[in-house]
């Protein structure tokens, strides 16, 4: 999306100095304006930089993101599995009466 603003930007300052090469203005001379286009050219370069480094950083985290959510899924399934075994480990509640009759019953 930046990269298209950049782009929309730019063709508006190339119809920015077509303008002020044919017509000139009344406030500013054609010498200050084109003495402002390359300071403008200037910073259209230097916007283009950081939308390429912002671009690359995104990228950085788009990737780290996807680790994160690799490792949290592995995470998730493990704790289900630890909740069930706990579940399923559970020594059941026996009356006194019942064990001692299975220790007879081992006996």
């Amino acid at each position: 999306e930046l990269e298209n603003q950049l782009t929309t930007k730019s063709e508006t300052l190339d119809e920015l100095k077509q303008s002020v090469a044919f017509t000139g203005s009344a406030k500013q001379t054609p010498e200050a304006v084109s003495l402002r286009i390359p300071e403008l050219c200037k910073m259209m370069d230097n916007i283009g930089s950081q939308v390429a480094q912002l671009k690359t950083s995104m990228q950085s985290i788009l990737e780290q993101w996807r680790v994160y959510d690799e490792v949290y899924a592995e995470v998730n399934l493990m704790t289900t599995r630890y909740l069930y075994c706990v579940d399923q480990c559970k020594p059941s509640v026996v009356s006194l009466e019942a064990l001692e009759n299975q220790v007879k019953t081992l006996q």
